[in-house]
């Protein structure tokens, strides 16, 4: 498994509309796997494989005069924040871009990307700190307003060194932890990493593949599905595969019904969630295809939220969607949790699709 690959997509910087850091890294490994690639208006990487070897040539009479269109939607950008002001003292203030929940966000290590380079920082709330705190001070639950970043210098350095529009990630490592990696940014750089795995593990395929292969690396998807939206409509797929991470919360207390998926078994085949409702036929299509290849599987629906296939199902005259998520435990975190098994399944799922698609 290709650990390193996932730690370089991790660490690598880019917010909302700020992706291009990740792009570069994603251009550079791909190089050859791909026939076309080009990047849209938005800054989404669109990458288009022809179809290849016995399989290409094996289409029916009758059938349509332009092979499937297979389209995976894996997005590039990772929750953050945007420098909205600077005050004389030196402190950063904050607009994110992305939904944060704030218990997670006290003490941070972050990085401040500016046009001159990354500069480290810490991002705490304002308001006294423990040992001069009241009980009602303890109690709250501060706002995302509230926090700020302090890179350590004073108010005329910082200003000569940062500006409102410069954005702010966390400065968290990827690491192996048992079984499991952890880092920040899972959240989507996992899909990032699939739709180049996938797409090299398919290569690997002695004859080839049928169907047209496009994976579309999206941007600014945490704040509405917006490059999905413009790339879908551009590449107008027969089919789309929404690549996502999904709630694992297989934890102590969360109940069982709540869980969504569970680590170490398995891809999550999305069914549904707030922005759209898979394809039953093509859900049906997966599950026959893991049982088939002995790939695990759990089916999944999340309450809420939602994810760039919908943007695939409903572009134009619409597309049979359906999502491959891969569970996460601790989503929006920068401890992002995964299972290697689970990351491998969604792996193989997507390259014996692609092989046997027509």
């Amino acid at each position: 498994m290709n650990v390193d690959l996932l730690k370089r997509l991790c660490e690598t910087p880019g917010v909302p509309g700020r992706e291009e850091r990740v792009r570069a890294v994603i251009e550079e490994e791909i190089e050859g796997l791909f026939d076309e690639v080009r990047t849209d208006p938005m800054g989404s990487l669109i990458c288009t494989r022809h179809p290849r070897g016995k399989a290409a040539g094996g289409k029916k009479k009758g059938a349509q005069s332009r092979p499937t269109r297979v389209m995976q939607l894996c997005h590039m950008d990772e929750i953050g924040f945007y420098v909205t002001f600077i005050d004389d003292k030196g402190f950063i203030w904050l607009n994110n871009a992305g939904g944060f929940d704030t218990r997670n966000l006290f003490s941070r290590r972050v990085l401040v990307c500016t046009e001159d380079g990354d500069i480290k920082g810490v991002m705490n709330p304002g308001g006294r700190p423990v040992h001069i705190a009241s009980p009602k001070d303890r109690e709250k639950v501060p706002e995302v307003k509230e926090f700020f970043v302090d890179i350590g210098l004073p108010g005329d350095k910082v200003k000569k060194r940062v500006k409102v529009g410069d954005y702010v990630v966390m400065d968290e490592p990827l690491i192996e932890v048992g079984d499991k990696l952890v880092s920040k940014a899972m959240d989507n750089r996992v899909a990032c990493w699939l739709g180049i795995e996938s797409v090299r593990q398919l290569d690997k395929n002695k004859n080839g593949h049928a169907c047209e292969v496009v994976v579309a690396f999206t941007v600014q998807e945490e704040v509405g599905l917006r490059g999905a939206k413009t790339a879908s409509h551009a590449v107008l797929p027969d089919i789309g595969l929404g690549i996502d991470v999904t709630l694992a919360c297989d934890t102590p207390g969360v109940p069982p019904e709540e869980a969504v998926s569970r680590h170490g078994s398995g891809f999550a085949l999305h069914i549904k969630d707030s922005s759209f409702i898979s394809d039953y036929q093509l859900v049906k299509e997966i599950e026959k295809l893991a049982e088939k290849n002995k790939i695990p599987y759990q089916r999944s629906i999340l309450a809420a939220g939602g994810q760039d296939g919908a943007a695939a199902q409903q572009a134009a005259a619409g597309a049979r969607a359906v999502g491959i998520t891969v569970g996460t435990r601790y989503i929006h975190t920068v401890t992002e949790m995964i299972d290697r098994k689970d990351l491998a399944a969604a792996r193989d799922i997507l390259a014996a699709y692609m092989a046997g698609c027509e």
